[in-house]
């Protein structure tokens, strides 16, 4: 049976990953997702194993220090990671699997499984960039600014990746992800 194939959707914040993983399960039917493990409590409506595994700070420690995480990233004093069993044996059962993740969890990704096709979400510019930001309406002046800061050095890390696309227009660039997904299956 022919493997599945790891894609691995990054880049800076407000540059539209969400809105792009969304898109692509929509379209691509035959993507699987990977359940995140984290330490931060559930938020209303969110069930165990469905939207994160909630595991103790302890739990997720062990997890990681044994080798069960493919990534994993301490935000705001919570840890995140991808656990890798689940992942490996979906693309062992020959299914893709989608996942969509901050820079530096998509280089451990790259390290731990090579075989992974990265891509790189670009925004158009740094002003569209700062525009959506604020757009968002979740954040103070300052934290749109650290925001900007952090994607400048996540945009000079952007040559590591397999594929870098530019969101300009959503629906062109989840076309051009689709794009990478069906030639990398091919040159399988």
């Amino acid at each position: 049976m022919k493997k599945g194939l790891l894609i691995v959707l990054s880049g800076p914040s407000g540059v539209g990953k969400g809105t792009m993983y969304s898109r692509l399960l929509k379209l691509l039917p035959d993507l699987t997702v990977s359940v995140s493990v984290t330490t931060r409590p559930p938020r209303d409506g969110e069930i165990d194993g469905v939207h994160y595994y909630f595991v103790s700070r302890e739990k997720f420690l062990e997890m990681r220090d044994s080798g069960m995480l493919l990534e994993s990233a301490e935000t705001v004093g919570n840890f995140y990671g991808t656990p890798k069993a689940p992942v490996l044996e979906k693309l062992d059962a020959g299914r893709d699997v989608l996942l969509e993740i901050d820079v530096k969890g998509a280089r451990q990704i790259k390290q731990a499984y090579p075989d992974c096709v990265t891509v790189f979400v670009l925004p158009p510019s740094e002003e569209e960039l700062r525009r959506r930001l604020i757009g968002r309406g979740t954040e103070s002046e300052e934290q749109v600014g650290a925001r900007l800061a952090l994607a400048k050095s996540e945009i000079e890390q952007s040559g590591l990746f397999d594929y870098r696309v530019v969101n300009e227009d959503i629906d062109v660039a989840v076309g051009e992800v689709i794009k990478i997904i069906e030639n990398s299956k091919r040159s399988e």
